[in-house]
Order: C-alpha cells, then structure tokens, then sequence
C-alpha cells in the first residue's frame, strides 16, 4: 500500500485538463476535418472519387452553399469517410488535405456533408432546455457493440481510463439499459444485433437519446450495402448525435459528448 501512494505521488496530476486545458498533443498520423481546395481541382478530375472506398466523395455540378449561390465542386460525407488518406494519395493536385482538427461531432446527419466552398461545419448543439436539465449533469449511457470491428469500442472505453476520466463530467456508462439514460451505439448494426439493438432501445425508459459513434454506426461504413448490416442505427433509431471517425479519437468523442451536455460552450460552428 506505502509503495502504491508514493508512486501516485511520483506520477502526480495525470487526468487531462479539458476543456479548460490545451488539448493533449495528438499523433501524427491523426486524422481530422478533411478541407477541399477549390482551386486546385478540376472539374474533370475524379481521381479522388474512384480511390474512394466507401463512395463518401462525390461531385455536384449544383451544389448550394450558404449564399443561395451555386457552385460545381466535390463533397464529402464525413458520416461514410472512413479518413483512410486514400483520397488524398490519389489527388494529383493536393487538393484534399486531411487536418488536425479533432471537432466532428454534429447533431443533424445532413450537416456531415462537406463540399470546397468553405462552409461551416455545424458542430453538436446542446440539447433541448428539458433534455439538458435532465442529462447535463448526469447523463448515464448504455454502450452497444452493434457488429463493429472493436476500434471504436476501444476508443469509447479510453475515456473511463485515468488520463481521460469520463466521469468527472458525470457521464457514465451503465450495464443496464434500464438504469440508462440513451444508448451509444457503435458499428454498422449486423442482423444478428438488429433485435438485440431495438429491445435495448426500448428497455431505456424515457426520455432518452441515441449516440451513433464511427463511420459503420452513422452510415454502415465499409460495409454499406451488406446484406448483412443495416447501414448504421439511424436507419432503426432515431440518432440524436453523430460523432464520425473510424474509428474517432478519444478526443473527438469526448468534444462530441460535452457539445451535446452544454459543457462546451464555444460558439457550436466552424468558419
């Protein structure tokens, strides 16, 4: 017992300071908000599109942005990007480039979609004045692993380490779905899990929300158009926040989570 107390003595303050603190450094190989420099892709080009291995870039040759004005040019749908870097290699022009930029999270799937004319991204609004009073300052989840892989789960389960300490927010994940306030729901809902996943929906009393967390649970990810998944849980529940990413940095997930509960208090968009 002597030896444990002088070792957390040694180590000190580990839990990270956030979102008051610098975020921690994040890895090289990090891969945030993709940004599309218009001028530098040709209409003629679909060299992106074509390495593309969800289908998640396509090219509008009438795409509205805030203005009401039109614009030719490519779109991205985060919610199906599975931020493989595949479409950045194959752009002979550097016109795709993936940035360092961890803040994903939004509240509305249509919002996902990003084209180049520089919109903003709508980030997670806080939930409804009802909903925060009751979820703000304790907000319980039951996770479900609909089919995914065990990335995103792993990445959800970071957050209840020491470095992280999803608690202190008081947001918890609970064994029971009777004792939770929503679901977190990972992968791309298999057949398998489809009734697992609506009898865990409807033992949570209400009201509740759904959290679709990674490419497979937004959009069914590399497995879209499976006969086998059903494309994510929007298409069996109604989703209340999407955080993309495949899978989405602890970080991303936590930002996403604190947006949604009113933790973050930052203007909810992104020039």
């Amino acid at each position: 017992m002597l030896k444990a107390i002088l070792s957390r003595i040694q180590q000190g303050y580990r839990t990270m300071r956030f979102p008051a603190g610098p975020p921690p450094a994040l890895s090289d190989r990090f891969r945030g908000l993709p940004e599309i420099e218009a001028s530098a892709c040709p209409d003629d080009c679909r060299a992106c599109l074509e390495a593309c291995p969800t289908g998640a870039i396509s090219r509008d040759a009438d795409l509205r942005i805030g203005s009401g004005s039109a614009e030719a040019g490519l779109r991205i749908d985060l919610g199906r990007c599975l931020f493989c870097v595949d479409c950045e290699e194959a752009c002979p022009r550097g016109a795709i480039a993936f940035t360092k930029d961890y803040r994903l999270a939004v509240r509305d799937r249509a919002a996902l979609s990003i084209g180049q004319s520089k919109r903003e991204l709508e980030l997670a609004r806080v939930l409804d004045r009802r909903l925060r009073r009751l979820f703000g300052r304790s907000l319980k989840l039951r996770v479900v692993s609909a089919g995914g892989c065990g990335a995103c789960e792993a990445d959800v389960n970071v957050l209840n380490t020491l470095a992280w300490d999803l608690g202190r927010f008081g947001i918890q994940y609970v064994a029971s779905p009777r004792h939770a306030d929503g679901l977190l729901v990972t992968g791309p809902v298999t057949k398998n899990m489809e009734l697992a996943l609506a009898k865990t929906y409807a033992a949570v009393p209400e009201p509740k929300i759904v959290i679709a967390v990674g490419s497979c649970a937004i959009s069914g990810g590399p497995y879209i158009g499976s006969p086998e998944a059903n494309g994510g849980a929007s298409s069996l529940l109604p989703v209340d926040l999407f955080i993309p990413g495949c899978p989405p940095n602890p970080l991303t997930i936590l930002d996403g989570l604190l947006r949604l509960t009113g933790r973050i208090k930052e203007k909810a968009a992104r020039a």
